[in-house]
């Protein structure tokens, strides 16, 4: 199952299922899209939904591809919903502009083009022939390369058969729209002069920027970054000798801004993202960092929300080094020591006027969690990956939707942007309830604290709007939900997991060092298995399933490294292939007893 060698010419011939999507088409000039369409082109499926970072790794992972087999290959984005929000076809429109998703995207709201093509983990990527088959499959991240040498054999292979149709593909680009901000991120208050309120400093997402905006919040006083300086950058903290630390999350690095000299400057990561095995801590223009989205200055250094990896980090500017501090790299909510705790898409920051606290808006999980001055993290609201919804009152039971924003209020309480409910939520540690502070938000990323005013980031409407803190909660309909993947029917007892790996063309597995391979499994509930959970090197494992539990969900992350097999090259190159499964099972008499999940390759 898990064949290292150069996979066979001879590839499965599996016709594509049509594309479907009641959402229709984005990016086609209003044209609806059917396969025989693209018949002659090369096509990728990515199967992404906006809320996951690793989607978004893969979009830029995939631009290069894109622009230099333009005439050859159509990637096809078809958007796949985690969230409730996310089936919104507005929501969607305004994600293609905010990642800049330059090809056409299906939006299919019921995962109807997901179900047919058994796809079971966000961003998953199918190549499709000029004829119409599906001839591989890979799930995660870090297969650009391994893509690249297979449309190379498609390409060869079609123009010697008369297959292959070049021209131009069928992208058209939407109207751009002119507004002041463009989907901005996170905001904070400058300094003021005087008894003055301080201007408002905005990360305006999308237009890679950083604006100055006047204290009204609608005057735009100046604009900062350009040439690169930034790209989608996201969160700031202010340091205490007054220059921002800047979140340049797709930059994979911090910088700071002087608002009193305007000079920009990196102080950490390189510009190459993180990977399994890279250093976790050192100088730090010597450490690769993984889409850091918010930053936060406590206990004498900058905390930093690493979305991309699923952690909490530092970097202390005195010594100049980052380094890991909280979290595995595992997706999840598990609470604890903060080196043995999970996080799931940390991404945003706060600390408590005490100082005891910094709190973390844990989007993925729907989860509002804080790390203590003992460093031990804590859950205040959710219960993990696939329960969402909007519900107030006893923070056990209240349910959240992908928070981006954590705002820490001068009674000791906490302001949470809750994003994909459109509100301002409030969790009160002393009460232990949860209320809604504001509705008809449009996306709110992050707020701030001016006067007896929060000043919330309307992300989706492009703009600042500014709120009288209300001295009553906002009543609303209670709505509990569970992510619409349909559940995996599983046989009781004995489940074999089978990690479907095939080395790209060309390839081996990197057995230089020791086992390339690496297979993390574990459940929710931990009761669900009674054997096969921890960290092994095999890519298959037989699990044992507790006939006592009858459903749960299976975290399974993979890793596989493969590298060039030529015996000549003494530095062959090298790539990484990782992915991480959430998996809902349902223990029942006629389910699989096998669990085949695709990091790369077709499942034999």
């Amino acid at each position: 199952m898990n064949d290292a060698a150069a996979p066979s010419p001879r590839r499965a011939r599996v016709r594509a299922p049509e594309l479907i999507g009641k959402g229709g088409w984005l990016n086609t000039g209003g044209k609806e899209l059917t396969l025989s369409d693209l018949r002659g082109r090369i096509v990728i499926l990515d199967f992404w939904t906006f809320c996951c970072v690793n989607c978004l790794h893969v979009l830029d992972e995939l631009r290069e591809l894109e622009e230099k087999h333009r005439d050859t290959v159509v990637i096809i984005g078809v958007h796949s919903p985690k969230f409730v929000h996310e089936a919104e076809h507005e929501a969607v429109v305004d994600a293609v502009e905010r990642y800049g998703v330059h090809h056409p995207v299906l939006d299919d709201p019921e995962l109807a083009t997901w179900k047919q093509y058994a796809v079971r983990a966000w961003p998953t990527l199918v190549v499709i022939d000029p004829e119409g088959y599906v001839v591989a499959q890979h799930a995660g991240e870090g297969h650009a390369h391994a893509i690249e040498k297979l449309v190379e054999e498609l390409e060869a292979a079609h123009e010697a058969k008369g297959t292959l149709r070049r021209g131009d593909g069928p992208y058209v680009a939407p109207e751009p729209v002119a507004t002041d901000l463009r989907f901005p991120g996170k905001v904070l208050v400058l300094p003021g002069t005087g008894t003055g309120t301080g201007n408002f400093l905005v990360s305006d997402t999308t237009r890679h920027q950083l604006v100055e905006l006047e204290a009204d919040g609608e005057t735009v006083v100046r604009r900062i970054g350009g040439d690169g300086d930034f790209k989608e950058p996201q969160g700031l903290a202010l340091l205490p000798d007054g220059r921002v630390v800047v979140a340049d999350t797709v930059h994979h690095r911090l910088r700071t801004y002087d608002p009193a000299s305007g000079a920009i400057e990196t102080v950490a990561g390189t510009g190459k993202q993180w990977w399994q095995g890279s250093p976790t801590s050192g100088p730090a223009r010597d450490v690769d960092l993984s889409s850091p989205w918010d930053v936060a200055w406590w206990q004498g250094k900058v905390w930093i929300a690493m979305a991309g990896v699923h952690q909490l980090w530092t970097y202390d500017p005195e010594a100049g080094t980052v380094q890991v501090a909280a979290g595995t790299t595992n997706e999840g909510l598990v609470d604890g020591p903060a080196a043995e705790a999970w996080f799931a898409q940390p991404s945003g920051l706060a600390v408590s006027p005490d100082g005891d606290r910094l709190w973390v808006a844990d989007s993925e999980t729907s989860a509002l969690r804080y790390v203590d001055s003992e460093l031990v993290v804590h859950t205040a609201v959710g219960t993990g990956l696939f329960d969402f919804g909007h519900r107030d009152g006893a923070a056990g039971q209240a349910l959240l939707q992908h928070p981006l924003g954590v705002t820490a209020l001068p009674d000791g309480s906490v302001a949470i942007s809750d994003t994909y409910n459109h509100a301002l939520r409030r969790y009160d540690p002393a009460s232990g309830e949860v209320t809604t502070l504001a509705t008809d938000l449009r996306e709110p990323s992050d707020a701030v604290l001016v006067g007896d005013d929060i000043v919330v980031v309307e992300s989706a409407r492009h703009r600042l709007t500014r709120l009288r803190l209300p001295d009553e909660a906002v009543r609303v309909e209670a709505v509990a939900h569970r992510t619409q993947r349909a559940a995996t029917e599983v046989a009781p007892g004995k489940l074999r997991l089978d990690i479907v790996f095939q080395a790209p063309s060309g390839q081996k597995l990197d057995t230089r060092y020791g086992p390339s391979t690496r297979l993390l499994v574990s459940s929710t509930p931990p009761e669900l298995l009674s054997g096969g959970e921890g960290a092994g090197t095999d890519l298959n494992r037989d699990l044992d399933l507790n006939p006592e539990v009858t459903e749960g969900v299976l975290h399974v992350s993979a890793m596989a490294a493969s590298c060039d097999d030529d015996p000549a090259n003494e530095y062959p190159a090298c790539h990484v292939h990782q992915q991480d499964w959430g998996v809902p099972v349902r223990v029942t008499a006629e389910g699989t007893p096998r669990l085949p999940l695709v990091l790369a390759g077709m499942d034999g």
